[in-house]
């Protein structure tokens, strides 16, 4: 069974001893602290500002200027202790206050204002005095805040209020056994997380078929809660079984780490681990961050948008012509594999006498004589895809991105090459980089999938906002050359 089945919870994988959903997620938790970091530096200033000048004798001054350096001040200090993670969850949550890395953050940040204050010559409109009270105020405000959040999540985390539904736990029994609740708080910040246990069989064969249905689970559960990262805790030198679960947890677009084991922890004094970062080894990265996922999507709804409305006298004459040429519906649908492995929908304009949509789907080969006359031209030009601009405005496709299957080639192409579940580590597109060097149009032979395969993979791994923009200029000469379209 291939992990992108939609399978049911026949199997019960996750430790019963899991608490239950917690009421707020952790990823709340880096917009609150940061706030609250730049509601100290803000009001720090202020209150500096105005209690120099009146401890000095002066009258109360325009707080303008005090606001203004409050509000650039807190935005270099959280773009700086952001950089290091420092509002994540995990560490966070853990018991420690980073005194040390707060200080030199704070006083750095110090600097660089006097230094911006010098270069702007704004020394007239705020007082020297107000700042040194200012640059000593602020840190005794950034730790206090900091401690003070550290006692209110753990607090929060005990009473089970808030927890983390954006990573999974799966390990072998013995290891998450030997987990302490420190440990867990360590790793994850919590003590509340999805623990999926592999198989404990001592047959080799049965063992490995209640692993691929617990990952099975597992992923469903990744799906299903959006998750970020999988987390697996496992004996190292098991390689063996470490390679079988890495290759069956390679369709999933996140992040997976290798937590350090039992004697890995002992060797590594992992008594003071709750002082420093956690060793991990990270087998498999998330394909896009969460800002690139952003300028993608808002460049596949401007875009799409701006082509619906260019090509829609065009999609409405083809709709009337295919309806004139032959008998049965515009639009062809067929079920697709997406995001995450996640089946949508896909559209287009109708080219065939048939609709295959099943577990047996036969491509399309030149000369095929189940390709209408009108179809034909569509085809040719590329018309017959339009209508997945309605499938790029839903979300289920992108601009740019690797071609969809049929789910009936999807289940062949992923028995008979390992690294094609990675394309579903981003959203399937109306066109991609595969397409724009020759990769287009039937897949008669493994050696044609696989190089399609290599440059969708390529694209993956290489993605930018500039190189979609080069693929969509790109995608324009390939319609006019029309290579492999039929």
């Amino acid at each position: 069974m291939s992990i992108g089945a939609d399978i049911g919870d026949e199997v019960s994988p996750i430790d019963k001893s899991a608490p239950g959903p917690a009421r707020f997620s952790s990823n709340a938790v880096p917009y609150l602290l940061s706030t609250a970091d730049a509601f100290v530096i803000l009001l720090s200033s202020i209150v500096g500002g105005i209690g120099y000048q009146l401890s000095a004798g002066y009258p109360a001054p325009n707080i303008l200027p005090y606001c203004a350096v409050g509000l650039l001040a807190s935005f270099i200090h959280i773009l700086r202790m952001s950089g290091s993670g420092y509002y994540d969850f995990p560490d966070s949550a853990k018991p420690r206050v980073e005194i040390a890395e707060i200080l030199i953050c704070w006083f750095t940040t110090g600097l660089l204002l006097a230094f911006f204050a010098f270069l702007l010559k704004i020394g007239v409109d705020y007082s020297r005095g107000a700042f040194v009270v200012f640059y000593f105020v602020a840190p005794v405000g950034l730790l206090a805040v900091r401690k003070g959040a550290k006692l209110a999540l753990a607090a929060a985390v005990s009473r089970g209020v808030i927890g983390r539904r954006d990573i999974v736990l799966i390990g072998d029994a013995g290891e998450i056994a030997a987990m302490e609740p420190r440990d867990l708080l360590v790793f994850f910040g919590t003590s509340e997380v999805t623990r999926f246990i592999l198989g404990t069989e001592d047959d080799p064969a049965k063992r490995d078929a209640t692993d691929v249905n617990v990952i099975n689970s597992a992923a469903n559960f990744v799906r299903r809660n959006n998750c970020r990262e999988v987390l697996l805790a496992m004996p190292w030198e098991d390689a063996p079984r470490l390679e079988f679960i890495r290759e069956h947890v390679k369709s999933l677009p996140v992040a997976v780490r290798l937590l350090p084991d039992v004697r890995v922890r002992t060797l590594s004094n992992y008594a003071s681990s709750a002082r420093q970062r956690v060793l991990a080894i990270e087998i498999q990265r998330a394909p896009l961050s969460a800002a690139e996922r952003f300028v993608k999507r808002v460049m596949d709804l401007v875009i799409a948008s701006v082509a619906l409305v260019f090509f829609l006298p065009i999609m409405a004459l083809t709709a009337i012509a295919i309806k004139l040429d032959s008998r049965g519906p515009v639009i062809f649908r067929q079920f697709r594999k997406g995001f995450n492995g996640k089946q949508f929908m896909m559209f287009k304009f109708r080219t065939m006498t048939v609709q295959e949509n099943g577990a047996a789907v036969v491509q399309a080969t030149r000369d095929d004589p189940r390709v209408t006359s009108i179809g034909r031209l569509l085809r040719s030009a590329s018309i017959d895809e339009l209508p997945q601009l309605f499938n790029v405005l839903k979300g289920d496709m992108s601009l740019i991105g690797p071609r969809p299957h049929a789910l009936a080639h999807d289940h062949y192409f992923e028995t008979v090459l390992s690294a094609y579940a990675f394309r579903h580590h981003v959203k399937p597109g109306m066109t991609g980089w595969a397409q724009c060097n020759g990769a287009r149009g039937g897949t008669p032979t493994i050696e044609h999938i696989s190089e399609r395969v290599k440059l969708d993979l390529w694209y993956i791994n290489n993605w930018s906002l500039w190189l979609d923009i080069h693929i969509l200029i790109k995608t324009f000469f390939e319609v006019l050359r029309k290579r492999n379209a039929y």
